[in-house]
């Protein structure tokens, strides 16, 4: 007799979810899904209002990822009024962007998908937190966490009014500039930031890289996908998170695509399944073929590592040295291990937080030219950067006065989405056999997705604003009397 297992809802993640895994009669996984359940519709409700108001209104769909959201608009928005933003503009945002990248991806780490490996998948759940990674590894490192995350926030709230939604977005610039004396305790944190890295780094080398049950789990097959990678490169094909283009490679690592943003829809297609109200997408020129990893899927995973994957190499030095030490250690390139994601997160906050720390010491950030005022309406604007989780697009249209009449976002987890289903099934089909279903076991199934820092609030849109929804009728017997559905 088949038996079905539900995990409802999925843990630390951003949004609503729910797992599906369907045994055979043997007890073994014969089928698994995971199930985005709910829905927001941010691109309806943005049709009306005026372009300049896409910065403030998209930072509102997610509360810890609203920077990507806010950059990817003001992005857009230059594209929209055809204005190149000034040097100085593009370091504050940078500057800004980077904060968040480094504050984000710690959040994750030590917040969601580390207490996996500093507390160990198989123990207890009361204990497998951010609680207990605090009490295993020190207050000393908890208050280094906090701190770190802290000064990073502050410089978002001195660009952009606030963190959690920043006001800061316009075409062509920035609404401030940052003083001499607000360079000085940058400069500090930068200099904090960059100490914290590597120390973050070398942690996870301890507790993960030198323990051999923890790198065995890594490179299991339970974990491994293979698909193509997509990421944004700049001209060097270095790992870029606010400007270049996106490279494309398949699973053997070979380069097939490389496009400007603008012309995502040729490369990009998007796919919608029945069981889940998230939008999947695929390589549009390969076609979609379906769930199905391997040589020849149109499938392709998008963050930390299909970033890694997708560039050549990384753009600041003691980021590279660790990208270098990564590879040696997964023994390939491509890397198709999924929880090596958590690897490649701490490399970037490496790359983030060196970055940040050249843009601090670079005289121009204190420049007083912050905008470029030479604004000429496009009627459409697009605009990408790399989110925490990968690949951000935003493209708007307007009519002649600049009111929104169309809005399309692409993010990460949509991007991941097929791949996150696939990573489920694996590690459910590596994980449990003959019946054997334990709460640790349950919780190696949820670190397939717990990888790609899946955020299903900014990924759950619905271009027509409408929820298909099915109600059945059923008598006391179970007994089907009516069914009435909205499509």
């Amino acid at each position: 007799m088949s038996r079905r297992i539900t995990i409802n809802p999925i843990t630390r993640l951003e949004g609503h979810g729910k797992i599906e895994i369907f045994l055979d009669d043997r007890g073994n996984v014969d089928d698994a899904y995971w199930q985005v359940v709910e829905l927001r519709g941010f691109e309806r409700f943005c049709i009306g209002r005026p372009a300049e108001e896409m910065t403030r209104i998209v930072a509102n769909i997610c509360g810890v990822c609203p920077t990507p959201h806010n950059m990817a608009s003001t992005k857009a928005l230059d594209d929209l009024y055809g204005v190149e933003p000034t040097l100085t503009a593009k370091l504050i945002r940078q500057l800004h962007y980077n904060a968040f990248m480094v504050e984000d991806h710690y959040l994750h780490f030590f917040f969601l998908g580390g207490p996996d490996f500093v507390l160990g998948p198989d123990a207890d759940p009361a204990e497998r937190n951010i609680v207990g990674v605090i009490r295993k590894a020190g207050m000393e490192v908890g208050g280094k966490v906090i701190g770190v995350r802290k000064r990073c926030r502050d410089i978002i709230k001195l660009i952009s009014s606030k963190p959690a939604h920043p006001e800061g977005g316009l075409p062509g610039g920035v609404p401030r500039g940052i003083t001499e004396d607000e360079s000085k305790w940058i400069q500090e944190t930068a200099d904090f930031t960059v100490e914290f890295a590597r120390f973050a780094m070398e942690l996870f080398k301890q507790i993960v890289v030198d323990n051999k049950e923890y790198l065995k789990l890594v490179l299991s097959d339970a974990y491994r996908l293979s698909t193509c990678y997509m990421g944004m490169v700049d001209e060097s094909k270095r790992v870029n998170f606010y400007e270049g283009k996106l490279r494309v490679v398949d699973s053997k690592g070979k380069e097939i695509a490389l496009f400007d943003c603008r012309d995502y829809a040729n490369h990009i297609g998007e796919w919608v399944e029945p069981w889940t109200y998230i939008r999947l997408t695929h390589l549009k020129k390969v076609g979609w073929n379906g769930l199905k990893d391997g040589e020849g899927t149109s499938l392709y995973r998008v963050g930390p590592l299909a970033r890694l994957n997708a560039a050549e190499s990384m753009l600041t030095p003691l980021a590279q040295r660790e990208y270098e030490m990564m590879l040696d250690a997964l023994g390939d390139k491509p890397s198709h291990h999924t929880l090596a994601y958590h690897w490649a997160r701490l490399i970037e906050a490496l790359q983030a937080a060196e970055h940040m720390q050249r843009i601090a010491y670079d005289p121009l950030l204190t420049s007083k030219d912050i905008r470029n005022m030479a604004l000429k309406l496009k009627r459409v604007g697009i605009g990408c950067v790399e989110a925490a989780r990968g690949t951000l697009i935003h493209h708007y249209e307007t009519d002649g006065n600049g009111i929104i009449t169309k809005v399309n976002l692409i993010v990460a987890t949509q991007h991941n989405a097929a791949p996150i289903c696939l990573s489920v099934k694996k590690a459910a089909m590596g994980c449990i056999k003959g019946h054997e279903v334990k709460e640790g076991l349950l919780n190696k199934v949820e670190m397939a997705f717990r990888a790609y820092d899946p955020c299903l609030g900014c990924a759950t849109h619905m271009l027509p604003g409408e929820m298909p929804l099915t109600v059945n009728v059923r008598d006391r017997y179970g007994g089907l009397i009516k069914s009435v559905a909205r499509t």
